[in-house]
């Protein structure tokens, strides 16, 4: 099982939304990290077959993603954005949405039922959707893209508006489900991507700045990371010079941690770079045009 993109592009008119993507996804969770307008969002809109690419190939589990049919049959797609008839009960929403989805009368009851217990919604199946808190209208959303099956789970944006405690419940589930097939997550938020993925490719502006292993990706911020205890009327001359990651005030004092490829001019100590330092400084070099 995997996903193989290769040169994909994607333009609107003039405007190029993604440039020469080429990406090779296996099985598990995989993340695709970038700031918001960098083409994630368009990138999992072609993979869910929603739109067309501009040129390039694409392949899942060997099946040209232009035979939508048979890609259709094999992925679940949850977007950002995700809602149903809000009057509509969690049951009875999951019932339609399976009628559309041409699952067979004789295994639909059945397969709703599991699909409650796996999501952890069987005390709200007769709850109406409008009345479901934002997690579990996350979890409906899986639960839905989950109804045929599907060996490949395509997810824009999966905790957006989450409370750090349906985000943690969101992301185990995903990571049960990860067992045996693909899913793929698109975020703005590195600590989402460390915390489930394994593999991850960054995008920027439409072009992949990085493929790889987490681990090497934290690694491009070794030696790049400092911490320094500033005063008040230290910071802004300091923030000219340097890529400040955070500050945190302290009294008359202000601990700021930040980037700096070289020795920094100020005392400073090295540390351990998080996932989100090194995402910042590998987008900070590019658009700075090293590459």
């Amino acid at each position: 099982m995997e996903i193989k993109i290769k040169h994909l592009n994607k333009k609107y008119g003039k405007q190029s939304v993604l440039k020469d993507i080429s990406l090779h996804i296996p099985v598990g969770m995989y993340g695709l990290l970038g700031e918001n307008g960098a083409g994630k969002t368009t990138l999992m809109r072609i993979l869910a077959t929603m739109l067309n690419p501009s040129s390039g190939t694409i392949q899942m589990n060997g099946i040209d993603i232009k035979d939508k049919k048979e890609v259709r049959k094999m992925i679940g797609y949850l977007p950002q954005e995700f809602s149903v008839y809000p009057n509509m009960s969690v049951y009875s929403a999951l019932e339609y949405l399976a009628v559309l989805s041409e699952l067979p009368q004789n295994i639909r009851r059945r397969r709703i039922n599991e699909l409650l217990k796996q999501v952890h919604l069987e005390q709200e199946k007769n709850k109406r959707f409008k009345n479901l808190s934002g997690g579990m209208k996350r979890r409906f959303g899986i639960a839905q893209a989950l109804l045929n099956n599907p060996q490949i789970l395509i997810i824009d944006e999966p905790t957006a508006g989450l409370d750090p405690e349906e985000r943690l419940r969101f992301y185990n589930l995903l990571s049960e489900l990860a067992m045996d097939r693909i899913i793929l997550i698109s975020t703005h938020i590195a600590g989402d991507i460390e915390a489930t993925c394994s593999n991850v490719a960054v995008l920027c502006s439409g072009e992949v700045i990085f493929e790889g292993q987490i681990g090497n990706l934290i690694k491009l911020g070794e030696r790049k990371v400092y911490t320094t205890t500033l005063m008040q009327n230290e910071l802004e001359k300091f923030k000219q010079m340097y890529h400040i990651i955070n500050v945190h005030q302290n009294g008359t004092d202000i601990s700021c941690r930040f980037l700096c490829g070289g020795t920094p001019q100020k005392d400073g100590a090295a540390c351990e770079p998080t996932l989100e330092d090194s995402y910042i400084y590998l987008i900070s070099n590019y658009k700075q045009g090293v590459k």
